[in-house]
């Protein structure tokens, strides 16, 4: 049977950005997406354990790139999210919105 994903904050906008990156989205980029987008400086230590668990839950994939010189031979891992991955933002992004209806904040109703 299959479990349902709940998301974590950091998990969402970890899935967010990787998404927003599309075949972009390694470490290193998906770090500057979220710093850009959110002001949160984020460790790579924290980053790299919440890929972690979203690899291990099924919501992301990684890749392993070509090796470049840049990188003194190494490749970089790139990450994509799966369908299980994407419907578990979906959901979460609908319960916000539910959740949201109804209350005025910032100054604005939420429909």
């Amino acid at each position: 049977m299959a479990q349902t994903q709940h998301l974590g904050e950091f998990e969402q906008i970890v899935l967010l950005a990787i998404l927003r990156l599309a075949d972009g989205a390694y470490g290193v980029s998906i770090r500057q997406e979220i710093r850009d987008r959110t002001g949160r400086n984020t460790v790579p230590g924290a980053l790299y354990t919440t890929l972690d668990r979203l690899e291990q839950k099924g919501l992301v994939a990684s890749r392993l790139g070509e090796p470049t010189p840049e990188r003194g031979g190494r490749a970089k891992r790139y990450y994509d999210v799966t369908a299980a991955g994407l419907m578990a933002v979906e959901r979460a992004q609908r319960s916000y919105q539910s959740l949201l209806q109804g209350l005025q904040i910032l100054g604005k109703k939420h429909a």
